[in-house]
């Protein structure tokens, strides 16, 4: 993967300190019981004065850049930022000419089109198989998993697929479509407990080319298709990480798909990262680095998207799970690493850490949410019963 270098507004001119900004930023992460040079876990390791400046100057992507960077450390990131945004600090850092034209070229500009929408398949999903396996372990699901009376991560996403699969009420000989399908997981665990078959789709060459192979044998097909084009009657659907990169400009026409494609008595289930406000604001750091062009939903937008053509029958919430979720894959990366070290680099591992601690603390402090909904077409007659337990 190539890391985008780009040239920081003024970063480079930087004078060596700034006493009123380290005072300030000594200040905002005090508030946030977060020392800068304590001897706690949490506690932040500046190495490089001109930090300060930058992280008042470009709020949270410089401070997620000057990371990269190694311009501070920090030992438990992820309690850090569970801290930090518990205690809302991002209010108090500025945005840069970057992040504020992004914002507005979002407001005008569908960034998650076709032709667009396939950038997060090439910068994320296709960083290699090999890279995602070692991560993820034998299910290869890259979403929140169940933890519901284990501490197992390859159990507790089993779980999580089990658990869709029943709210989905799968039967044998149905048709399910799998929209954004990833490594074929979810299809294969579908086709080979429930007896499905599976039409997934996804936007990522080398998701496909796993996909066809993982499940190799089974009623599966892995589809390079955006769901914009499947037009297929099914008896079920289901979406788990998907509409995260749908974008908010296109959530109608996400939810429009999957009504053209559901038969009449069938069911929905979209499984989702949510914002806890309806407000289009890009992470600046993780829309740069990780996942380019995503944006969150909120709980109401999916559901005033769906209004007219779903009834909503169940939300569950159970994002908590993906802070161990997240820490579990961090482990798996960082024991893993010596593999990839010569593919990626250093900055990389700084880089993908910090992604993956900083969300973990981010899920923790509870700022964001992983929602399951479940909709069917016109409402089941005699009701939907809510499923939680394994």
């Amino acid at each position: 993967m190539q890391i985008i270098k780009h040239s920081h507004f003024g970063v480079s001119e930087l004078p060596a300190r700034w006493p009123w900004a380290e005072a300030m930023l000594r200040e905002i992460f005090e508030s946030a019981d977060i020392r800068i040079g304590g001897g706690r876990p949490w506690d932040i390791q500046v190495h490089n004065d001109r930090f300060y400046r930058r992280v008042l100057a470009d709020g949270l992507l410089g401070f997620g850049e000057a990371y990269m960077e190694g311009w501070w450390d920090c030992d438990a990131i992820d309690e850090m930022c569970f801290r930090a945004k518990r205690a809302n600090l991002e209010k108090h850092w500025g945005s840069n000419v970057r992040v504020l034209m992004a914002v507005a070229l979002s407001a005008v500009i569908n960034l998650q089109s076709k032709s667009r929408s396939r950038l997060v398949g090439e910068r994320h999903y296709d960083l290699g198989n090999d890279f995602f396996e070692a991560m993820l372990g034998p299910t290869m699901q890259y979403s929140c998993a169940y933890f519901q009376n284990t501490a197992d991560l390859d159990e507790a996403q089993r779980l999580k697929m089990d658990l869709i699969c029943r709210k989905l009420d799968l039967r044998p000989g149905m048709r399910l479509l799998d929209i954004g399908c990833g490594w074929g997981g979810l299809a294969k665990y579908a086709a080979q407990r429930y007896g499905c078959t599976v039409i997934g789709i996804t936007i990522s060459k080398q998701q496909q080319s796993y996909g066809e192979e993982f499940c190799r044998g089974l009623p599966v097909e892995i589809r390079l298709q955006d769901y914009r084009d499947v037009s297929e009657p099914f008896d079920r659907i289901v979406s788990v990480g998907m509409l995260e990169h749908v974008g908010y400009k296109n959530y109608r026409h996400y939810m429009k798909a999957a009504d053209r494609c559901l038969k009449d008595d069938g069911l929905f289930l979209c499984h989702t990262i949510a914002d806890i406000e309806s407000i289009p604001r890009p992470d600046p750091w993780i829309s740069e680095y990780i996942f380019p062009n995503s944006i969150l939903p909120s709980a109401s937008l999916v559901a005033r998207a769906a209004e007219g053509l779903f009834v909503l029958e169940d939300t569950h919430n159970f994002g908590a799970y993906y802070d161990p979720t997240l820490l579990a894959w961090e482990n798996r990366f960082r024991k893993s690493w010596q593999r990839f070290e010569n593919r990626f680099g250093g900055r990389f591992y700084r880089m993908w850490r910090y992604y993956l601690l900083g969300c973990a603390g981010a899920f923790r402090a509870r700022g964001i949410q992983l929602y399951q909904f479940v909709f069917s077409k016109g409402g089941l007659v005699h009701g939907y019963v809510p499923i939680r337990a394994c």
